[in-house]
């Protein structure tokens, strides 16, 4: 039962680090620096908006689109009825997704070192804090804005003891990757980088988290990520994919879709 109660807590703090969040964002939770992002959601062939799945779970979303501030879909001819459903896209974990990730993906953290490459808003940092027992949680941010806001979060619930961000380019960042117990990356290239700068990175990424057993959790998998680049990156002979068990979690009106997209690798 304290157990229960210690999790609930956590999940308020969480929820209410995404309310504070919130407050300080547009409803799209992009900023004007995002330019290459913006342009690629804008230049992607159906129309697609970007939804914070930290900021916003679906009862959030349900309540926007009430109120006319958000919509799931749009007209395809415009003046009819006939409409088709919007594509979300997050560049960040739900917090369902968090507590899965830290629950049941991960082992036990404590005394170990997490690196979120691409930290964001610093959801992953501020869910291992609460969820694990992680000695130093590191997040890397190219973003001024962004990590302006997690360092925001990070003094008024006090995490300093624990969390630190760097505004960086993870290319910078050689000694923080090979000290790192676990490398999250959700998303991290993709809409942020031109194909050469992603091959530059994942080469850099695979050449400098080396560490044989640490842990690499990415979103989508590494396959789906490099089939789209050329690059020397040889999966087999760098890491190895563990199963996981996407039924295990019993949170309610679950999105298993979002789940599987999380994979787990294990440094050979």
């Amino acid at each position: 039962d304290f157990d229960e109660l210690v999790v609930s807590n956590s999940d308020v703090v969480l929820k209410n680090i995404a309310e504070d969040l919130r407050n300080h964002l547009p409803i799209e939770a992009m900023f004007n620096s995002e330019h290459r992002a913006v342009q690629k959601i804008h230049q992607h062939p159906l129309p697609m908006i970007h939804v914070d799945a930290f900021l916003y779970d679906d009862d959030f979303v349900d309540s926007l689109c009430e109120e006319g501030k958000m919509s799931r879909s749009y007209c395809t001819e415009c003046g009819s009825f006939k409409t088709a459903s919007l594509e979300f896209i997050s560049h960040s974990f739900s917090l369902t997704e968090l507590k899965f990730l830290y629950h049941h993906v991960l082992p036990d953290l404590t005394g170990k070192v997490v690196v979120d490459v691409g930290s964001r808003l610093g959801a992953v940092l501020f869910a291992g804090y609460l969820y694990s027992s992680a000695s130093q949680l590191y997040g890397v941010e190219m973003n001024a804005d962004f990590c302006q806001l997690q360092e925001m979060m990070i003094a008024k619930y006090q995490f300093i003891d624990r969390i630190k961000v760097f505004h960086a380019d993870i290319c910078t960042q050689a000694s923080l990757l090979q000290s790192a117990d676990v490398v999250v990356m959700n998303n991290v290239f993709e809409y942020f980088l031109d194909r050469q700068e992603q091959a530059r990175a994942w080469e850099f990424i695979a050449c400098n988290v080396r560490r044989r057993g640490s842990l690499l959790v990415t979103v989508p998998s590494l396959q789906e990520s490099l089939s789209k680049l050329q690059t020397d990156v040889q999966l087999d002979q760098w890491v190895q994919e563990m199963q996981l068990d996407y039924d295990v979690c019993m949170e309610k009106d679950v999105d298993k879709e979002a789940l599987e997209q999380i994979h787990l690798y294990k440094i050979l």
